[in-house]
């Protein structure tokens, strides 16, 4: 495979979880945007584009020039079924034992539409597919990463629908002010202040008793 960066340019996302604490969210912040390129310095989920396996850069770098506007629009989390804490810190780490099985979570979100002026970035459109693929790399029998050993979806690209929103609003009904409800409770107050009248009379009236001996 040719080294040169030339030929289709690919969008790339890359998360490597191997520092980053589980459930807290990485990606695009303001330091790295405000140096203008797509890198995370906190986490590692990282805007890149590329040309091969072999020719991939950064967004806002490339192989003869360099641009300050690009920036870092993806946000990530990931978990994993086997912890049952939440708001870990570094200091936890590791976050459970070695060995436990269960799956893995990742949840990604991305503007459909950015600002990358070099169009580095790949633009989805509501109501049109658009080529996406997934690879994922696990550490088999200890064996440190290496580019050959990831796991991909498809040897092909797959095909992303971006669907519009279906819901629908529901009208609802005015309900009127004079309901069930209401005319019951106010029977209830009138008929508690009528009671209340009632006792009042009666507790100003004499009373006599007889004792039987």
């Amino acid at each position: 495979m040719s080294k040169s960066c030339k030929g289709h340019e690919v969008d790339l996302m890359h998360f490597s979880i191997g520092k980053a604490i589980p459930g807290r969210l990485y990606g695009g912040n303001l330091l790295d945007n405000s140096e203008g390129n797509g890198g995370d310095r906190f986490g590692h989920l990282v805007d890149l584009y590329c040309w091969n396996p072999h020719c991939r850069y950064l967004d806002g770098y490339g192989p003869s020039v360099n641009d300050t506007s690009a920036q870092n629009d993806w946000k990530g989390t990931w978990w994993h079924s086997s912890l049952t804490l939440s708001g870990f810190i570094n200091d936890d780490s590791p976050y459970s034992s070695s060995n436990q099985s269960g799956a893995y979570y990742f949840e990604f979100s991305r503007p459909l539409r950015t600002m990358d002026r070099l169009q580095q970035d790949a633009q989805f459109t509501i109501g049109k597919a658009s080529k996406t693929s997934v690879a994922f790399w696990y550490p088999m029998d200890g064996k440190p990463w290496h580019g050959s050993g990831h796991f991909s979806i498809s040897c092909d690209w797959i095909l992303l629908d971006i669907l519009p929103d279906s819901s629908k609003l529901t009208k609802v009904p005015q309900r009127s002010s004079w309901d069930a409800a209401t005319a019951f409770s106010l029977l209830f107050s009138v008929v508690a202040f009528c009671i209340s009248i009632f006792v009042g009379a009666e507790s100003r009236e004499p009373r006599t008793s007889l004792l039987h001996l």
